[in-house]
Order: structure tokens, then sequence, then C-alpha cells
């Protein structure tokens, strides 16, 4: 097959117009004094210039005057002269009797064989629907932070008050049975709540883990421990940090632990201390919570039987994908929540 015959000049010049003429996007070809060789039929329509008088006419002259732009104007000459390209260029681009629109333009310098002249490609993109709805988006995000904000001021006053509750009722009923279970269903509240204020301060998606649980074990210190010189809560966590749903789950996994060390490890007003630990390195975390001088493991088989806290412990771990292991500390009793990554990869099925 013979080789295609090369265009004559003009012919070339005549398929760059109609190439351009026929864009779809508003472009506009200038000379090296920035005047219009030719533009997009698109550009005429958008920005409702006649295209019969643009041709030949300097492009800060197009409509009546909108384009006269000194700054602009000055990009464009630095282009034609080869010193920068316009790139991202924002303007308002206001017109008489018309709405004020948002422009970005863009401009470079042709490289083509004939260097004698200079040919500018300037592209302008109205972004004014776009800038709009971006406003409306940020209005809506922070009506939503304003309505989270109240909710969550909801919530907690609503947890209060039926903490408050169970209290009272916890106090005025006879049977020590339905005492106990009202006052662990305070410490439960009291615990919900702190979760729910933990969270609600955390801005940017992630919880710090040891101002979590230090504020955590006060609120259950002082709703079960009546003498903290007889009975306190030590806090030991590194600097990690979790997602807000992992807190969560951690954060009732402590609080079931440490209300079953303050109900069973310390009878007769035994003397004690409760620690609740936790290290990460990388994506491995273990969560220790121990009854330091406690009474130990029951050796009793109906004492020994899991309870609603055991099962709810266990549960919570297996969504965490860790692993549970109680052993006697001799003194006490030490629970350990074990994530290990690797365990974890694993367990996984293997694509065929």
């Amino acid at each position: 097959m013979a080789a295609d015959t090369p265009l004559h000049p003009d012919a070339s010049l005549s398929l760059a117009l109609a190439v351009v003429a026929s864009s779809s996007a508003p472009i506009v070809l200038l000379d090296g004094h920035l005047c219009v060789i030719a533009a997009s039929t698109s550009f005429y329509q958008a920005f409702l210039i006649d295209p019969k008088t643009a041709a030949g006419k300097r492009f800060s002259q197009l409509g009546e005057g909108e384009w006269n732009i000194a700054q602009l104007s000055a990009l464009l000459e630095a282009t034609a002269a080869g010193m920068a390209d316009v790139r991202g260029y924002e303007m308002d681009l206001k017109r008489p009797s018309q709405d004020t629109r948002r422009l970005v333009l863009s401009a470079q310098k042709l490289d083509y064989a004939d260097t004698s002249k200079v040919r500018l490609l300037l592209t302008a993109t109205d972004v004014t629907d776009a800038r709009v709805a971006d406003r409306v988006k940020d209005d809506l995000l922070r009506d939503k932070a304003i309505l989270l904000q109240e909710v969550q001021h909801r919530v907690a006053n609503s947890l209060q008050i039926i903490a408050s509750i169970l209290l009272q009722s916890a106090r005025k009923v006879q049977s020590d049975e339905t005492r106990a279970h009202l006052t662990s269903a305070h410490s439960r509240v009291m615990s919900i709540a702190a979760v729910q204020q933990q969270l609600a301060a955390s801005s940017v998606g992630e919880v710090e883990l040891r101002c979590y649980f230090e504020q955590l074990c006060r609120s259950l210190g002082a709703s079960m421990i009546h003498d903290p010189e007889q009975l306190s809560i030590d806090v030991t966590v590194d600097k990690a940090v979790t997602g807000a749903n992992t807190s969560v789950s951690l954060g009732l996994i402590v609080t079931e632990l440490v209300i079953n060390a303050l109900k069973h490890a310390f009878p007769n007003q035994r003397k004690g201390k409760i620690t609740v630990d936790y290290h990460a390195k990388g994506k491995d975390w273990t969560l220790q919570v121990a009854d330091d001088d406690g009474i130990g493991m029951p050796t009793n088989a109906d004492d020994a039987k899991p309870g609603l806290g055991t099962g709810i412990v266990e549960a919570l771990s297996n969504q965490l994908e860790a692993g549970v292991t109680v052993v006697d500390a001799m003194p006490g009793t030490k629970v350990s929540i074990a994530h290990r990554e690797e365990a974890v990869t694993n367990d996984k099925p293997v694509a065929a």
C-alpha cells in the first residue's frame, strides 16, 4: 500500500481549524499576539460570543470585555514566549445581565513543524455547578455534624438518667440478689456512657486507648468501689490507637472483666488491685485484665459455670479474631485477650 500523500500546508491548516471548531470542549486557538485564529462552536455557545466577529480579534477583546483580565493576559503572553504554561487558572467570568461563572483555564504553546509561527491552545472549563455542589455538600456535612453532636448530647443525658434510676432502685429493693443485678446493670450502663463519650470526642475516626480505658475504669470504680483504699484499678496502656468499632468491643470486654473481678475476686472486704494492660506491636495486640491478690479461680464446679459476662467476652473476642486465655495467677486470676495477625492469615482459606 502506498504511503499517504502529505497534505498541502493550506489543507493542513484547514484540517486543524476544522478539528478545533468541532471540538465538544470549549477551546480557542490563538496566535503569538493572542489573537483568535479559531474556536470551537462549544466555546462560542457557552460564553455567548458571536463567531463572525471573533476571528482575528485579541482574546481580551472578546464579548464585552469580560475576558480583559490583566493577570490572565500576562500569563498568556508568558506562555506564548515559551516561559510558562497556564495550568488550572481560576477566574470569575462576569458579564452584564448574566450570572457570574467560575472558570478553570489552561493554555499551552503548541509544538509543531512551523517554528516561525506561535500557536497557543486554550481550554476553558465551567466549574460553577461543581463548586455549588461542593458547597451544598459541605453545608450538609456541617449540618450533619451539628445534628450528630446534638444526638450524642441527648444520648449521654439519657444514659445518665437510666444509670441514676437503676442506682436508686438498687438502694430501695430488699432482695440482695435483685440489688446485685441492678447494681451490675448500672455499671454496664455507665461503661456504655463512657464509651459513647469517648467516641463522641474522637473527631478523626480513631480512639486513643490509654485515655479511653482510664476514663472507663474511673467510671466503673466510681460506681462499684466503695472504698478506694481497699480496692483500686490501675491502667497500663501504650500509645496505641484503634478504629471506633474495635474500641467499642475492647471497651465492653474491659467492662465485663473488671465488673467480674470487682464482684467475685475480693469477698469479705478483701483488699486488692485490678490491673488493665494493653500493648500492641504492629497489628498484633494483647489485652490483659488481672485481679491481683484476688481469691483466684473457683474450685466449686457450680461457681465455675460461665455467666453472662463470660459469654459477652467470648463473643466480642471472636468478633476481634482474638483468643481468650484464663489462668490462675496465684494469687488472683488473669484473663488475656490476644490477637495475632499471622494466626488470622494462616486460618484463612487459600484460593485455588
